[in-house]
């Protein structure tokens, strides 16, 4: 039996494998095995330094001010590693040939570029910075206001409810009535969500997500490029027309013709006959189709610049991520299709974010872990015990949430100085 192990090495993953204990000649089999166990702790030590990570939020780009105070503050305070939201809600805070340009920054010049300052701010400071997009969240419960946006241009892109399903097959009847339903039944239905999404399963979908990470790619020195909310919000969205159509066809495939022929009667006026026929084959199609988006943009970002890392914050129950969110990480980091993740473990109690950083250590098959620690609403003294907890376990390094919520005062940080405060306390 082969025995697969990972070694990485600066940001670069060898695998290989060798035989597993046999009855003859157990015991150097068994050296083998203890040789290629220390060869793969040895790796943790090769890494230049620990990744001490920011997410930044959207609203600090806003303006060139905001921009120079955060990076000489994450600099200031022993920080590394900038993950600078540059697409919020189907925008850009960036220069982009695909997306208007996001409307916050509607008061500042044209010339101003949020990511290139950032860039250019970072580099004096020697900071790192990873372009953080969000995926399939595109707008908030309301509407953008450019026209531009790809809801008005493209409605037939967006998440359908289960509920509509029927109702909104035909995107093409009336879209402004097919967005307002979909918003109405949102605002009434889903009591945790965040937006509108765009459907995962529509061709289309995926050809403009990869051509904005290329865009981004092309244009801008960064250091990595970070997916946040790859991945469907919940089990009762992503029934839209193309959706349904493309799940239907997979799974006519596999009938035979009476059977063909009974569900497409059926199909006519029970859209979603397929789906409760064959629910473990619909789930399945759903995380193949977010699986695809990652497989192929990480192949298309090292094709171009292997350098450049490629990186997810993910859902930490590994289980929760499969089944209710259509979020492989696990699969993605054992195809190699990532070179990290940072679980989102934001539980206040240290326990279960340790077990949620173990967990992701056990499946990280080589690549790297980035603890995300939920600092907006823990206490200080909570997100430095979580810290050491990451270090604990060996981790490659940490990513607060947020750079605003640690310098601005409020609930979890009354005086705003939590971020010069925990690096004087890691200091100790």
């Amino acid at each position: 039996m082969k025995i697969p192990f990972f070694l990485n090495l600066g940001g670069q993953t060898l695998s290989f494998s060798f035989l597993g204990p046999k009855t003859k000649n157990s015991r150097s089999d068994l050296l083998r095995i203890l040789f290629s166990l220390c060869l793969f702790h040895f790796s943790a030590l090769l890494y230049a330094e620990e990744i001490r990570a920011l997410w930044v939020v959207r609203q600090t780009l806003e303006n060139p001010d905001l921009i120079d105070q955060m990076a000489e503050s994450a600099a200031q305070n022993g920080f590394n590693t900038l993950i600078v939201q540059v697409r919020g809600r189907g925008d850009a805070y960036y220069r982009s040939d695909y997306e208007p340009r996001a409307d916050a920054l509607g008061k500042q010049s044209e010339d101003f570029d949020p990511l290139a300052r950032v860039i250019e701010r970072a580099k004096e400071k020697n900071l790192k910075v990873h372009a953080w997009i969000n995926t399939y969240l595109v707008a908030n419960l309301g509407l953008p206001q450019s026209l531009n946006h790809l809801i008005y241009q493209h409605p037939e892109w967006i998440m359908v409810p289960r509920k509509l399903a029927d109702e909104l097959y035909d995107p093409d009847a009336n879209p402004a009535r097919f967005i307002r339903r979909i918003i109405q039944h949102s605002k009434g239905s889903f009591r945790k969500l965040e937006g509108l999404y765009i459907e995962p399963a529509h061709p289309e979908v995926q050809e403009h997500i990869l051509n904005i990470w290329l865009n981004i790619l092309s244009r801008y020195e960064i250091a990595g490029l970070h997916f946040d909310y790859v991945r469907y919000p919940n089990p009762d969205l992503g029934f839209s027309r193309v959706a349904l159509d493309l799940f239907r066809q997979e799974v006519d495939r596999d009938l035979d013709r009476p059977l063909r022929a009974l569900l497409a009667r059926l199909y006519m006026s029970d859209r979603l006959v397929y789906t409760r026929l064959y629910p473990d084959q619909w789930n399945a199609f759903r995380r193949q189709r977010v699986t695809d988006l990652v497989e192929r943009i990480y192949g298309a970002v090292k094709s171009q610049r292997p350098e450049v890392m490629v990186t997810a914050a993910v859902f930490p129950d590994p289980g929760d991520a499969y089944t209710r969110r259509s979020q492989d990480w696990r699969g993605w980091l054992k195809m190699g299709i990532l070179d990290g993740i940072c679980p989102m473990a934001y539980d206040p109690d240290p326990q279960v974010f340790r077990n949620h950083i173990a967990l992701a250590r056990v499946f990280s098959f080589g690549r790297q872990v980035w603890a995300g620690i939920g600092a907006f609403h823990s206490s200080l003294a909570s997100t430095v015990e979580k810290i050491k907890i990451a270090r604990e376990l060996q981790t490659e390094g940490f990513v607060l949430f947020s750079y605003t919520s640690l310098t601005t005062p409020g609930k979890a940080n009354p005086g705003g100085q939590n971020l010069a405060r925990i690096s004087r306390l890691l200091e100790q």
